[in-house]
């Protein structure tokens, strides 16, 4: 007869298996490193920083540290608000953010708090992290949405840090691996670690708790996805979008955003069918991947199609039909010049969707398309303020048909644009406050006092 695995047992072999992933990462590293840099996937002069070497000095040694950190693009964004937050309550507090990718490092850096560091995230191989966080000595580490790496979360919680998953998702297909026996001993053992787990949705709480998250940890605050739109234009983007709306001379406008390929040609078959009937119509296409920019403009010149590279500078006339967004960190000002935008990684089988709440910040008629991921419970949540805050269409001739109705219909688009920003309103207010007031205590602990003298220095 079988006998069920008693906790102890079950963390025993939990033990095993971060032992045995801890040494595959440690001979692993060098070669991942090497790799990724032949491929032009990390900093020319900066990648010693994924190997746990800071390349600037760590302020007030002695002091708290909050390190934050995002995979990519989406998720550092999502972090910046609480970043900007943190830092505005505690402007002394030192604070790191690091991130994995190139595309966010360009787009961050011009972002972030003044005062606030940026580094290359370390790679969790064991000498990477020990040298990282041996350096930096933060009392509190933030992860955003899926970074969970053993030997980052083990080592912090060997050290006394803090851990805190904010945003926390875990896809359908990252759960039935993690619940496979061997993965659920070793997922189960990080979630004991950390200190406080922020979910997305009731689903994704339960299945953290499936995975042995213990319960208490777990607490609701919001998306912080919401928060990203809710970031005031600068002086820079001002300037870019009166640039832009001069240059567009109020022509019908509508705009794809974090286009993926194969969605292209989708996309472009709905704006030749709408030019038919809107011959001054343009289209604003933002490719997720810039070098995507490339396989879109051969296509364009294939078909005789009238357009204009951003990175080129080339002013857009009236002759433009499409107007072919090839640079880093613009969507956000981009949807403050369009009536209607349509959010791709949604059109093909296997996409999982992209943030549709900046849209809707700065009032686009929004639409996506049926694969959505875990942002389906973002729809759900703006369905329930307002139906008619995100259309969601099955495919291709459901999009055209629904453009053709907004392009047609002033009101109609307006009581979209309009339910849209009301929907956003209503989810973000308070999201980051919701946050700040569970991460707070595990920020500075019983060093409060040090804090304060910080905010008034």
């Amino acid at each position: 007869m079988r006998t069920a695995r008693t906790p102890a047992s079950a963390a025993r072999g939990g033990r095993a298996l971060y032992e045995l992933y801890r040494a595959a990462s440690r001979a692993a590293a060098p070669a991942a490193l090497l790799w990724r840099r032949l491929r032009g996937l990390e900093h020319p002069s900066r990648w010693p920083e994924r190997l746990g070497r800071p390349s600037v000095a760590r302020p007030r040694p002695g002091s708290p540290l909050v390190w934050f950190h995002a995979v990519s693009l989406g998720e550092g964004m999502a972090a910046l608000p609480v970043v900007r937050h943190c830092a505005r309550l505690h402007p002394g507090l030192p604070i790191l953010l690091t991130t994995t990718t190139l595309s966010s490092f360009e787009v961050m850096k011009d972002l972030l708090p003044d005062g606030v560091i940026y580094q290359f995230a370390p790679l969790d191989c064991p000498d990477a992290i020990e040298s990282f966080i041996g350096y930096w000595k933060p009392n509190l580490i933030l992860l955003m949405e899926s970074e969970l790496w053993p030997n980052l979360i083990l080592s912090a919680a060997e050290k006394g840090i803090a851990v805190v998953l904010l945003n926390a998702r875990m896809s359908l297909k990252s759960f039935n691996r993690w619940s496979l026996p061997l993965g659920l001993q070793l997922v189960s053992l990080m979630l004991s670690k950390l200190s406080l787990v922020i979910p997305l949705s009731t689903i994704q709480a339960v299945r953290f708790q499936l995975l042995h998250a213990p319960p208490q940890i777990i607490h609701f605050a919001g998306d912080l996805k919401y928060a990203v739109g809710d970031i005031a234009a600068g002086e820079k983007e001002v300037a870019a979008i009166e640039d832009l709306q001069q240059q567009f001379s109020n022509r019908p406008i509508w705009m794809a955003a974090s286009i993926h390929k194969g969605e292209d040609e989708i996309i472009l078959r709905v704006h030749d069918e709408l030019t038919r009937a809107y011959p001054t119509l343009l289209l604003i296409l933002v490719p997720r991947h810039p070098e995507d920019s490339k396989n879109v403009s051969q296509t364009l010149k294939k078909q005789k199609v009238n357009f204009v590279l951003r990175s080129t500078r080339e002013v857009v006339s009236s002759n433009t039909s499409i107007y072919v967004v090839d640079t880093l960190g613009e969507l956000r000002m981009l949807y403050r010049v369009t009536p209607i935008a349509v959010i791709g990684g949604s059109f093909l089988p296997g996409l999982a969707g992209h943030n549709i709440s900046e849209a809707a910040a700065v009032g686009c008629a929004v639409m996506t398309g049926p694969s959505v991921g875990h942002f389906y419970h973002m729809l759900v949540e703006m369905w329930q303020i307002n139906p008619l805050a995100v259309k969601q269409v099955k495919g291709e001739y459901e999009l055209l048909e629904a453009l053709k109705q907004l392009l047609g219909d002033s009101r109609a688009l307006e009581a979209c644009q309009r339910a849209a920003k009301d929907a956003f309103s209503f989810m973000s207010d308070g999201v980051v406050n919701r946050v700040w007031n569970l991460v707070h205590p595990f920020t500075i602990g019983s060093q409060t006092d040090t804090c304060d003298s910080f905010s008034s220095s």
